[in-house]
This record gives C-alpha cells, structure tokens and sequence, in this order.
C-alpha cells in the first residue's frame, strides 16, 4: 500500500505497524507543507499536438517525396443557390410597400 501511496503523492508516505495504530501517534511536521513535497516529473507527457507532430507519419522512400498530388477530375458547376421568378404581369409594377409593424 505504502509504495501506491507514495507514486501518487509523490513523496514517501510512513504507515505506523499494526500493534502502534490503536495507540497516539505523534506526527513531527518537517516543512510548512505538512511533509508534503512537490517535484517536477522526470519523464513529463508531451501535449497532444506537439506528440502528434513528433510521431507523425513521413516519407521516407524517395518515391513517396517526389510523388506529385493526384489530380482529380473537374466538378461539375454548382446549381444555383437562388432563382429569381418574376411574373409577366408583376414585372412592369413597383413592389408592393412592406406593412408598417
């Protein structure tokens, strides 16, 4: 238990015997902390981009860095977003006013 303890504090952890639990146990505090220590990790984790960055995939034969991009076939035009449909009668008169609210 006292070696779980220890890797998530981060600092060494004294568990008192079995005969000693029932009795007073008199803690001496050694800093401020409580006996707390605070170290930086040995072997921090890189952030998710910069682990990305580092283990992405590259090229490594010269086939792959002299191979060009695909070309791919033209789209065809888009349809258009809006029609405008105007009648044969409404096309000589003004629009009607907006109705004031």
């Amino acid at each position: 238990m006292s070696s779980s303890v220890s890797s998530i504090f981060g600092c060494g952890v004294a568990i008192a015997p079995n005969s000693f639990r029932n009795k007073t146990i008199r803690i001496e505090r050694r800093n401020a902390c409580g006996g707390l220590l605070i170290e930086c990790s040995k072997r921090p984790q890189k952030k998710s981009t910069a682990h990305h960055m580092k283990t992405r995939p590259r090229k490594s034969s010269p086939s792959d860095r002299n191979r060009k991009p695909t070309e791919y076939a033209p789209l065809p035009p888009l349809p258009p977003d809006f029609t405008v449909v105007i009648s044969a009668d409404a096309s000589t008169e003004p629009p009607p006013p907006a109705p004031s609210a």
